[in-house]
C-alpha cells in the first residue's frame, strides 16, 4: 500500500514538473539543465 502511494506521488510530481518545463524559455531550460548537470541529477 505504501509503495503504491509513493508511486502515485512520484507520478504526480513528474507530471507537474513536465508541465512546468514545457513552458520554460530556452535560456531558462539551459539554466535548469546546467543546474541539474552540476548537481549530478543528469549524467
Amino acid at each position: 500500500m505504501f509503495e503504491q502511494d509513493e508511486d502515485l506521488r512520484r507520478n504526480e510530481l513528474i507530471r507537474k514538473i513536465e508541465h512546468s518545463v514545457e513552458n520554460l524559455s530556452l535560456p531558462e531550460l539551459e539554466a535548469l539543465y546546467y543546474d541539474m548537470l552540476t548537481k549530478d541529477y543528469i549524467r
